[in-house]
């Protein structure tokens, strides 16, 4: 299943789906049928522009990333059992630093919950996250650049089988036993689907959201208004985002 969703928000995207439409209007050019080709071509290169610029991915983006306000301060939480930090891209290389090992929205979700998890020292520190494509679990990596900010090993938990927000949450519940009250940090775009699904499972989630993208965007900048891969990739976090909250709805464990 795991796979299957992969698969699917791999071609759902802005450039598989362009490329797909071009060669769709390939075969129809090759078949005589010229003037549904060129409206077909004209048709995915319009696409692939709109999502590379910044009104429509921020259009798209800024929502998901408004839902919950950022947690500036954790101080004054009461009750807090465990900071938990949900996994994101990491590849080992230990021929490089652990910052490049580990992917740009893994290092930020990192250094916002050890920077929260200082602010309320009674909690654990939860790193989360297996790695299918990989030898060493995400949460492995995290703990690695974790030690080397100065954490004690002692004070983290690592949750290194689950593969999706789904079994992170799941993972989490058995480690802190139902009911417990969380921190939970995880990028901006991604907080609504994984609160969703750590509700599901009966914990108390408080949203500390990161990794904003879209929020504070500048409009009055020339680049704001020029199409670029930097917006492209806002465009296909929100697609993801959206498909991840489909899979949430047809989760049979719900």
């Amino acid at each position: 299943m795991f796979l299957v969703k992969k698969l699917v928000a791999t071609f759902a995207m802005p450039v598989p789906l362009t490329l797909m439409l071009l060669l769709l209007a390939a075969l129809l050019a090759l078949a005589g049928r010229r003037r549904g080709a060129r409206g077909l071509a004209a048709g995915a290169l319009a696409l692939l522009l709109l999502a590379s610029w910044a009104p429509v991915a921020d259009a798209l983006l800024g929502p998901l990333e408004a839902r919950h306000p950022p947690m500036l301060d954790a101080r004054s939480l009461q009750a807090v059992s465990h900071v938990v930090v949900l996994g994101s891209g990491y590849h080992a290389m230990p021929d490089l630093p652990i910052t490049s090992q580990l992917g740009d929205s893994a290092v930020i979700r990192l250094v916002e919950g050890v920077r929260l998890w200082r602010q309320v020292p009674q909690a654990r520190l939860v790193l989360t996250g297996g790695n299918v494509f990989d030898r060493e679990s995400v949460a492995r990596g995290y703990s690695r650049l974790a030690i080397a900010l100065g954490v004690d090993a002692l004070s983290m938990d690592l949750l290194e089988m689950p593969i999706d927000t789904a079994e992170e949450a799941y993972a989490v519940r058995a480690l802190a036993g139902p009911g417990a009250r969380i921190l939970l940090v995880t990028s901006a775009s991604h907080m609504d689907r994984a609160r969703r699904h750590f509700h599901r499972v009966g914990l108390e989630v408080i949203p500390a959201p990161t990794r904003h993208k879209s929020l504070g965007e500048d409009s009055s900048s020339y680049d704001y208004w020029v199409p670029s891969s930097i917006h492209l990739r806002k465009t296909e976090r929100a697609i993801y985002e959206y498909l991840g909250r489909v899979s949430l709805w047809m989760d049979p464990r719900g």
